[in-house]
């Protein structure tokens, strides 16, 4: 299950919101999206984890709750296009 986390603070790490994540299951990955040119955060990353119900919960604790002092959204993923370039770090 790929699930979306949006209003990241830009200082949040990796491995912060893994940690977030991994209180509901296992996650598979956590990426945070950087800007290719500065290196910085958009604000924005995805979370992946394998077992539907763990990752439907995650979205159900998360979504609204505060993050390294930022109020996230949490939501299933939509589908990436087909040829989309990579993102994320």
């Amino acid at each position: 299950m790929n699930i979306f986390v949006a209003q990241l603070n830009f200082k949040t790490k990796r491995e912060d919101l893994e940690a977030a994540f991994a209180r509901f299951g296992e996650v598979t990955s956590a990426k945070i999206v950087r800007d290719r040119d500065t290196g910085r955060s958009k604000g924005y990353g995805f979370v992946e984890m394998p077992n539907e119900a763990e990752g439907n919960q995650a979205i159900t604790a998360l979504n609204d709750t505060e993050l390294d002092g930022r109020k996230i959204i949490v939501k299933l993923a939509n589908p990436k296009p087909e040829g989309s370039p990579p993102t994320g770090s």
